[in-house]
């Protein structure tokens, strides 16, 4: 086989097909740099390293400049990363799969390629949730569900912690500035806690007995179809705050709530106490910590 001729010619039909069929040209590139990622690995396993060096001398006097013995060895990685999957998704693009090139993992490339699938995540937003280490975020079990196919719940992609960003650049944050902070960002806040979540409402007004409540955030989550109760503390979990949050919980559960699932709890504090948290018997009540960056 002449290695290089292939290489020279799937390349060339490559750039006539982004100029002709704009619609499908981004499936187009993915497939013909995976296949000579494949190529470039044959020779180099036939002819050595040095191969690829000078196969890109040559096609960046034949074919174009972009094609330097730099984006050569990014078309082998691409290739030899890959090439455990057992197909090329569609919703990805040439820039997401250079972005997740620099990932080892193969379970943490699964999982933002099922983000992208499922959320239709920009190259911007995938590159932002990669440098926020979302992945490293989930916990243990779930990591574990993910690997071996088993069904999520609701619970289980709330972040630990929850990154919430400083956009005020205040130095001293009470609870007030924390949820302007996330009310500022909400989208991106609704994200920390996983998927098909909406914003209700701020400081939402109960009353019990006599006295007036206020919630600090309520949030409804239409794919498990329930309720979801957020309330912020600058300062680490303390018993009291699972009393507060299982009184609203119960209070939205038997007054808001008509057909939909148990109401959902989560104490948003500064530092985590697990021991505290080891003393809860409702497994619908959850603490995360959060971090401001």
């Amino acid at each position: 086989m002449n290695y290089y001729n292939e290489i020279k010619n799937k390349l060339l039909n490559n750039e006539i097909y982004e100029r002709v069929k704009n619609y499908s040209k981004e499936s187009n590139r993915v497939i013909t740099y995976f296949e000579v990622g494949r190529l470039l690995y044959d020779a180099g396993s036939k002819y050595g390293e040095n191969i690829i060096g000078k196969y890109a001398e040559k096609l960046v006097n034949e074919v174009g400049k972009k094609y330097n013995i730099k984006t050569l060895y990014k078309f082998r990685l691409f290739y030899l990363k890959f090439r455990k999957f057992s197909t090329m998704s569609r919703k990805l693009n040439w820039s997401h799969y250079s972005e997740l090139l620099s990932i080892k993992d193969t379970d943490k490339i699964n999982y933002y390629i099922n983000l992208i699938n499922n959320q239709t995540l920009s190259v911007r937003e995938l590159r932002e949730r990669i440098k926020n280490k979302e992945y490293e975020r989930l916990d243990n079990d779930t990591k574990s569900k993910l690997i071996n196919k088993k069904d999520t719940d609701i619970t289980d992609f709330i972040k630990n912690p929850i990154v919430i960003k400083n956009t005020l650049n205040k130095d001293i944050i009470s609870e007030r500035v924390l949820k302007e902070l996330i009310l500022d960002n909400i989208s991106v806040f609704l994200k920390e806690l996983g998927s098909g979540y909406s914003y209700i409402d701020n400081e939402y007004k109960i009353k019990i007995g006599e006295r007036y409540n206020y919630i600090d955030l309520l949030l409804f989550n239409i794919k498990y179809d329930c309720y979801v109760v957020v309330e912020l503390k600058v300062t680490e979990l303390k018993k009291e705050y699972v009393g507060q949050i299982l009184t609203y919980k119960n209070y939205i559960d038997n007054n808001i709530r008509e057909y939909h699932n148990e109401t959902i709890g989560i104490i948003i504090s500064k530092k985590d106490n697990k021991y505290i948290m080891s003393y809860c018997t409702d497994e619908r009540i959850l603490s995360r910590e959060y971090k401001l960056i």
